[in-house]
Formats: structure tokens, C-alpha cells, sequence
């Protein structure tokens, strides 16, 4: 990057960055879903979150929560794809642009499983969505190509999605989000089924796209509390409030945050071996995963 108002500070900051302009409020969004018995199951309830654009970093956020939580009806609602009962999800999709609805195609989707066209090659992955999303058919190829060699892909562009590894699947998946300059991209539990090893490598991937813009955003759905500590400069925890009890009542919200810039973990490489890291993991495991 030549334009120094988009290039992200590497490592650490010295101090607390400024926090610019929204780039994605959701307001007190519910969702409920009609059940055969004919009564009314509530996923969401007065969830709220906002991101706002940290001057000279991207935006990594992670929602924390157990199995059962609403992080997928969450993702859904984030990305377009299902509308809320209630509440809005509003979005910005460049700098000096003013908030709005989101729409379909605002949000890139990494779904857990990598889906990709089982009948196109790794390179024709890349290309004919773009293509089809409007993108001229050389530009696209062009950029395939770099995207391919600056992810280490290049072997893999004439191969079929059956002969990749998991963690090459995973790499063309987000390739097909870059491929259209999106700056919001949501990962479905990215860490997922992973060894230490291969987390480890995608917290890099992650981060290393995340810094290629200030405006970029990556919101994770996870439930590993390691793995969003070391690559978050925000965490939430998704989860119900109990009854006098303590049943959970239904309908998930934020329940906790999390600012890992304020902590004083966020953008470090060793941070695991600091002390708050290790509080903050525990606290999370012991105390606050139990009353999700």
C-alpha cells in the first residue's frame, strides 16, 4: 500500500489509538422463529454491538460463545443473509460513507466448511464468482493470480478442491472474499478441528489480511477462548440471562466485553506469556462460559 491513510502500524502501539467513524452498529436486534407446536423460540434479544475504525489498525473482533448461543443466527443477521424480527444492523462500506442497512454482499461469509465449487479448479474459484459479481473477467484473473502467489497457492491453481488439505481450502475460501475488496468479512469458526500448529498459522493468515487495510474487519464466530484472545482487539460473549433459578431465559445478547487494547494484549505476539492474558482466559473458561 502506497496511500498511508489506509496502511495499518505493525506490532504494538505505543498508545491508545483513536477510534474513528462507525463501521458497523447493531441495535437491540432480535429474531424469533415460529415453532410447530405453534409457540415462538427466541434466538436473539437486545443484541448490541458496535465496531468502530481504530486509526492506523484493522479490526479483529471475536463473539465468544458456547454451542446453542446464537452465533450463527448472529452471523446470519450481520451478513444480510436473514432479517431480524427487530432491531437493525447498520453498516458502512468505505471511508466518509454514512451508515445504512446492510444489504446482501456487503459481508463476505468464511462458512465453516469451506464450501467451494467442487467443479471448478482452484484458480476458476476465484475468478467466476468475481466475474459474476461484476468484475471484468482479465482484472479478475489478474488478481487471481497475485492472490494465489501472495497465499502460496500458486501449485493449487490448476488443482480441484478435493485434492486441497483443510487449511488449503480454508485459504481459498477467504481468497474468494479478498477477491472483491471486501472490507467486512465474517469467519465461521476458523480455528475449528485444527491442531495447535495449524491455529497458530491462521491467526497469522488472519492478522497479515486484517493489516493490509485500516478499514478491514474481521468479525470471528468461535468458541476458543485462546485463539480469540491472541487475535482480537475486541471480544463479546454471546449468551442468555438466568432466572431466579438459574435457567437461561431465551433470547442471547452481548452479556460481556472484552477491550483487549485497553488490557494491554492486543497486537502482541507474546501474548501469551503475559499475566492478564492468562487471568482474562480463565476468568472467561471458569466464571463467565458457565452462566452462558
Amino acid at each position: 500500500m502506497t496511500d498511508n491513510h489506509t496502511d495499518c502500524i505493525p506490532g504494538p502501539l505505543d498508545q491508545m489509538p483513536a477510534r474513528l467513524e462507525t463501521l458497523l452498529h447493531i441495535e437491540k436486534v432480535g429474531k424469533e422463529f415460529p415453532m410447530n407446536d405453534g409457540s415462538t423460540f427466541v434466538a436473539l434479544k437486545d443484541f448490541s454491538l458496535e465496531i468502530q475504525n481504530i486509526k492506523d489498525k484493522p479490526q479483529i473482533v471475536s463473539l465468544l460463545g458456547p454451542s446453542g448461543s446464537g452465533k450463527t443466527t448472529a452471523l446470519r443477521i450481520i451478513a444480510g443473509l436473514d432479517k431480524p424480527t427487530s432491531g437493525c444492523v447498520l453498516i458502512t462500506n468505505g471511508e466518509g460513507q454514512h451508515l445504512r442497512p446492510v444489504r446482501v454482499g456487503d459481508v463476505g461469509v468464511v462458512f465453516q466448511r469451506y464450501p467451494l465449487f467442487e467443479d471448478l479448479n482452484v484458480l476458476h474459484n476465484l475468478i467466476d464468482p468475481a466475474v459474476r459479481s461484476g468484475m471484468n473477467k482479465d482484472e479478475a484473473k489478474e488478481k487471481a493470480l497475485r492472490l494465489l502467489d501472495e497465499f502460496d497457492l500458486v501449485k493449487q491453481g490448476l488443482a480441484w478442491p478435493l485434492q486441497l488439505s483443510g487449511g488449503q481450502r480454508q485459504r481459498v475460501a477467504i481468497l474468494q472474499q479478498l477477491m472483491l475488496d471486501r472490507h467486512f468479512i465474517i469467519l465461521d469458526e476458523p480455528f475449528s478441528g485444527l491442531d495447535p500448529v495449524n491455529i497458530l498459522n491462521v491467526i497469522k493468515l488472519i492478522s497479515n489480511i486484517a493489516h493490509q487495510h485500516t478499514l478491514n474487519t474481521f468479525l470471528i464466530i468461535t468458541h476458543d477462548v485462546t485463539s480469540a484472545l491472541i487475535i482480537s482487539d475486541h471480544l463479546y460473549l454471546l449468551g442468555r440471562e438466568r432466572d431466579k433459578q438459574g435457567e437461561p431465559i431465551q433470547g442471547s445478547k452481548v452479556m460481556k466485553v472484552y477491550d483487549l487494547i485497553a488490557e494491554g494484549l492486543a497486537y502482541r505476539s507474546d501474548v501469551e506469556d503475559l499475566p492478564r492474558f492468562v487471568e482474562i482466559r480463565k476468568e472467561i473458561r471458569l466464571v463467565e462460559f458457565p452462566k452462558l
